[in-house]
């Protein structure tokens, strides 16, 4: 019990650090421009660049996994995320901000599909463990969009003190996780060489392809409402603070959905049933911003998509594997391909906005992105391959 209890807090720890660096600036996004003279495509750039390195370098994380080990690996990706943060503290400029969502995305890109496999590993008959590091992720996501403009406001508009402070959280996260990494497990090379065939990238597998695609337009909308909320409500004529509180709303209302449905979709299945109502949860999201609905209703049906999406496409690589080589191997594929394709998302959400100077086209944009979402979430369906089928 005590074990299981270590496991379940270090993932949780871990995963509380994969989003701050991102969703710390978002609220702040106007306030950086101003200080700065970005360009809306440039600001963009504090959110792409983590996302997009985080499907660039996903491919390495099984490499540098076989050569020092899943724990390690990890705790070597939670220090790089670290050190980018704390260094925005020293160093405040646009160059530096930029260099440190680089270096954060990269140790997020080799943490996140080894988180993944490290639940596959600890717990292989529980993927709705899954709930802890997708809850866990919501939970820094939220900490950091809500607190980022408090902290800026009582810190005497200190944006350096503001955008670094999350480091705490991988300090702590570092300690953790110490625990894990102090001893050598004697059998780690025996199984990394007897798994170096499933530790490959799945490319020659149809369905791989398929969670791939779902992982990449799920992140292109995912990204794209938390770097782009807060400047739309601020467009739409909403105050600062206002702006903050329906990022934070988008982001709280994720929590307990992500705790929700992989326990609903672990114990009944039907997961193209909550796949397709969270993508029109989504959707409806979407729709009512276009109506000129008040924008707090259409956060909150986005908010619930969101918190539906993320978690699933996170469990699905778990349970359509059978061991933690190969649930890192088709996490980091999926992460690899749908990061790189999630990254678009925002930039071509800035490019629309400073293009059109409206959100319209946008938001238009958005509603093609989840229709193409709910094709593949069909063509997924309820039941994965076995072992045997992937393999061959």
């Amino acid at each position: 019990m005590r074990k299981t209890l270590y496991l379940l807090t270090v993932i949780f720890l871990a995963s509380l650090n994969l989003r701050p660096v991102i969703t710390s600036v978002a609220p702040l996004l106007e306030t950086i421009r101003a200080n700065t003279g970005m360009s809306g495509m440039t600001a963009s750039l504090l959110t792409t660049l983590p996302v997009l390195c985080m499907g660039a370098f996903a491919a390495i994380a099984t490499v540098i996994r076989d050569r020092f080990g899943l724990e390690r690996t990890i705790f070597i990706a939670l220090g790089l995320i670290t050190a980018a943060t704390a260094l925005r503290g020293v160093i405040g400029s646009e160059a530096m901000l930029i260099a440190t969502a680089i270096v954060a995305g990269i140790g997020i890109s080799i943490a996140g599909p080894l988180l993944s496999g490290f639940i596959k590993k600890y717990f292989p008959h529980r993927p709705s463990i899954v709930s802890v590091y997708s809850a866990s992720m919501t939970v820094g996501a939220a900490l950091a969009s809500a607190l980022a403009v408090p902290i800026y406001t009582q810190t005497g508009n200190n944006l350096e003190f503001t955008l670094s402070c999350w480091a705490i959280l991988g300090v702590i996260a570092l300690v953790g996780w110490s625990g894990l990494i102090g001893k050598k497990n004697g059998q780690q090379s025996a199984e990394s060489a007897a798994a170096k065939g499933a530790a490959r990238l799945p490319l020659g597998n149809k369905r791989a392809w398929l969670l791939t695609g779902f992982f990449g337009l799920m992140a292109s909308m995912f990204y794209s409402l938390t770097a782009w909320i807060s400047p739309m409500a601020q467009h739409f004529g909403h105050s600062k603070a206002s702006a903050a509180l329906l990022l934070t709303l988008f982001t709280l209302i994720q929590i307990p959905v992500s705790m929700v449905v992989p326990a609903l979709v672990s114990r009944y299945g039907k997961r193209r049933l909550f796949l397709v109502l969270c993508s029109m949860s989504e959707l409806l999201g979407i729709i009512l911003l276009l109506s000129g609905a008040p924008m707090i209703i259409a956060v909150l049906f986005m908010g619930l998509g969101a918190g539906g999406l993320f978690p699933l496409a996170l469990m699905l690589p778990i349970v359509e594997t059978a061991t933690a080589e190969e649930a890192g191997s088709w996490s980091a594929m999926s992460q690899c391909g749908g990061y790189i394709i999630g990254a678009a998302g925002p930039l071509i959400v800035g490019l629309l906005f400073d293009s059109f100077h409206s959100y319209i086209p946008a938001l238009i944009y958005m509603i093609v992105v989840i229709v193409t979402m709910i094709i593949i979430q069909l063509r997924i369906g309820d039941h994965g391959k076995t072992t045997k089928e992937q393999s061959g």
